[in-house]
């Protein structure tokens, strides 16, 4: 990477949790793959990536700020619901 790339200073929960979700994301079909550019739906791989945000959760549990908290379970329970759609149309 360049020089020119600027991280944010500040370095708490969130950003890993947006790494997490954006991974999930992606494997759900909601964000194109960056590295082939499309679009594909891999619940597996997003149910992958929404089980390590259920652990990470799990065991910061007690131990965030409440504003984290509230990011966790809100991101947490989105994806959930993307997954239990996702995998619901692919049944009908």
């Amino acid at each position: 990477m360049g020089q020119d790339n600027k991280y944010p200073e500040k370095r708490d929960i969130r950003a890993i949790v947006i790494l997490l979700a954006t991974q999930g994301m992606i494997h759900l079909g909601e964000i194109a793959d960056p590295l082939g550019g499309r679009k594909t739906v891999n619940i597996n791989g997003a149910r992958f990536f929404v089980d390590l945000l259920a652990e990470l959760q799990r065991k910061t549990q007690g131990n965030l700020l409440a504003q984290e908290a509230v990011f966790v379970d809100e991101t947490l329970e989105n994806l959930q619901k993307i997954i239990a759609k996702k995998s619901n149309s692919s049944h009908e």
